[in-house]
């Protein structure tokens, strides 16, 4: 079931762990090419990427990190201020874990507590 989470409805089953790494990511195509990107959030089963260029839909791409290959699609690309958001879903079979790769930064989301509100002078 749909958790709501702010403004958007959350669909995703697994957390997604909060990161950044600079990785290379290869684009399927004749010929291949790699651009880099900023791995924004991972979980088993996929992560979000921030990019300078898009990247079209269903495109097949490689993500390259440090020893590991993460094949996968691409689900949306949305432009914002920054750059373009890419959400890439691994194939079928194949799962991300920290003993296959951990980004250079990681937070999980659900182990931050709650700040507590100073009061307002």
């Amino acid at each position: 079931m749909p958790i709501r989470n702010g403004n958007m409805i959350e669909r995703r089953a697994e957390t997604r762990l909060l990161c950044s790494d600079l990785i290379k990511i290869r684009l399927e195509g004749v010929p291949p090419r790699e651009i880099t990107a900023n791995l924004e959030d991972i979980s088993p089963s996929g992560a979000g990427l921030l990019l300078e260029e898009p990247l079209p839909l269903d495109a097949g791409v490689c993500l390259l990190c440090r020893g590991c290959r993460l094949w996968g699609k691409v689900k949306y690309c949305v432009h914002n201020e920054i750059g373009y958001f890419v959400g890439v879903r691994f194939r079928a079979g194949q799962k991300w874990s920290r003993e296959l790769y951990e980004p250079q930064h990681l937070l999980d989301p659900t182990q931050v507590l709650p700040s507590r509100r100073l009061p307002i002078c």
